[in-house]
């Protein structure tokens, strides 16, 4: 199965809709995760026209109180019997950063502590991948065999406004991995 993974796409204030370079690089997705900081259903309706949508965003009730695509904070997904923990604003009790690519989960997490069972707390279930955003910065890491992912930003990515990155996801029964997208690459 493959995964189109988004997040931080803050339309409409960036503008009317994801930029169009999303859409051929989710070409042959079969679902995308959205992580949150969506502010409109239209970005949803949007990304539809490639695939089902499942997201999330920290107040929901606010913009998407009918809307099923759309849950409040967090969710769990099991897609190809895996878990997938996805959130905006990953909270991990007993790491002091959020977690980016200058500051790696390896290196603020307790390393005698069990990660997965913190994730319980975070998600109310067991989970092998976490999807996130807020930070705006793209991360892939596994650390205590959870696939951790955020996808970064398609048009704000490091808070810069400029073209910026997805992700996508390609599950198997006993595989996970990620690949993180510059959408430079298909424009």
């Amino acid at each position: 199965m493959k995964v189109g993974v988004i997040s931080d796409t803050h339309n409409p204030s960036v503008g009317a809709e994801p930029p169009p370079e999303v859409a051929i690089a989710f070409q042959g997705v079969d679902v995308i995760l959205h992580a949150g900081d969506i502010y409109t259903p239209v970005c949803l309706d949007w990304l539809e026209t490639i695939a089902p949508v499942y997201a999330v965003e920290m107040w929901a009730d606010a913009h998407f109180k009918e809307d099923p695509r759309v849950v409040n904070k967090t969710r769990v997904l099991n897609l190809e019997g895996h878990a997938i923990g996805l959130t905006h604003d990953l909270l991990v009790p007993g790491m002091a950063e959020e977690i980016t690519e200058y500051s790696p989960l390896s290196k603020h997490f307790p390393p005698d502590a069990d990660f997965p069972a913190t994730l319980v707390t975070v998600f109310g279930a067991t989970v092998d991948i976490v999807v996130f955003g807020h930070t705006h910065y793209a991360v892939i890491e596994e650390y205590q065999g959870i696939l951790m992912l955020n996808p970064g930003s398609p048009s704000l990515p490091r808070q810069l406004r400029r073209l910026g990155q997805v992700a996508v996801l390609e599950l198997e029964a006993d595989h996970k991995s990620a690949e993180i997208l510059e959408l430079s690459t298909f424009s």
